[in-house]
């Protein structure tokens, strides 16, 4: 499912008009993304948390060369599923 077809999604089972359930899906997407820059965790009960890891910097290869190279630390998102979206998968 892409963007559109989420969309699609949202807009019939809450009887919204499309350019409503597109705005509806980019204030989350943004308040979302606006929450892990900052630092935050957003948890959604019952679907999962939303959070931010530190990966560390490490030594690399260049597949081309075999050399060596510094790969630098970098905070990367996360996603942990919660019960409820794990059984609804597992059903």
């Amino acid at each position: 499912m892409n963007k559109s077809e989420l969309i699609d999604a949202i807009a019939e089972s809450a009887d919204l008009p499309k350019a409503a359930a597109g705005r509806a899906l980019d204030a989350v997407i943004e308040n979302v993304s606006g929450a892990l820059k900052n630092g935050e965790q957003v948890v959604l009960v019952g679907f999962g948390t939303f959070s931010v890891k530190d990966r560390a910097a490490r030594t690399g290869r260049n597949p081309q060369t075999g050399e060596p190279i510094e790969i630098a630390a970098a905070k990367i998102p996360s996603f942990k599923a919660g019960k409820a979206l794990k059984d609804a998968v597992n059903s």
